[in-house]
């Protein structure tokens, strides 16, 4: 199914698909075509007034997410690593989006703290074990009705099976993802929905207030 859906992507064009080619050269992980897909299509229903992208890297998505939206919408992005933060800030100029583009440089557990919202969408591609971390920060800033995007979710797969059939390395990481779905699926205020898109994704709606309990 996978292998079918994927051949009937569209891709990326113009800058984008430059960038892509370049990220897959230098072994860079971004966005796959799946989760590109998805993003144009949220990114054009809803039409975002701000954004914010946990998890930078080169700044593929936060291109993409500028490209698909109108010229008022602007997007906030966090990246810990000062060389993609440094090469991301450069394909921002690239891609004429820095006018609307502003990169936070740092940790984004202590970044998130300093931020106000609202956001209408956050999206969330960061270090998978920190997921949990972040959310507290990431639901506050969310807007009523907005959306939070969490990216590969399942793991390549391993989220899917008993945790000892998970690679003893994996094993932090396969319990703070379970933990965090289980937390955004069983929350007041929450309504959300995990797609086998990409490597999964988990689209979370802010309907309420929220009481959060994380374990």
């Amino acid at each position: 199914m996978q292998v079918f859906l994927h051949a009937m992507e569209g891709g990326s064009t113009g800058f984008l698909a430059e960038l892509e080619k370049e990220a897959r050269a230098q072994a860079v992980p971004i966005i796959r075509p799946g989760m590109q897909s998805l993003l144009k299509v949220i990114l054009s229903y809803g039409k975002p007034e701000r954004i914010l992208e946990i998890g930078c890297a080169i700044g593929f998505s936060a291109v993409l997410m500028a490209e698909y939206t109108p010229r008022e919408t602007l997007v906030t992005t966090i990246e810990k690593d000062t060389a993609r933060a440094m090469q991301a800030r450069e394909n921002f100029a690239r891609a004429g989006v820095s006018d609307r583009v502003t990169l936070l440089e740092g940790d984004a557990a202590d970044i998130l703290k300093t931020l106000e919202g609202p956001y209408q969408l956050i999206f969330m591609d960061a270090a998978k074990g920190q997921y949990p971390i972040f959310l507290e920060d990431a639901l506050r800033l969310l807007a009523p009705g907005g959306m939070l995007v969490s990216d590969n979710v399942l793991q390549e797969g391993e989220l899917l099976e008993s945790h000892y059939a998970v690679q003893r390395r994996n094993r932090t990481i396969y319990k703070r993802m379970r933990e965090y779905l289980y937390t955004l699926q069983h929350t007041e205020g929450l309504i959300t929905t995990v797609l086998p898109v990409a490597d999964g994704a988990a689209l979370t709606v802010k309907t309420g207030e929220v009481r959060l309990n994380l374990q």
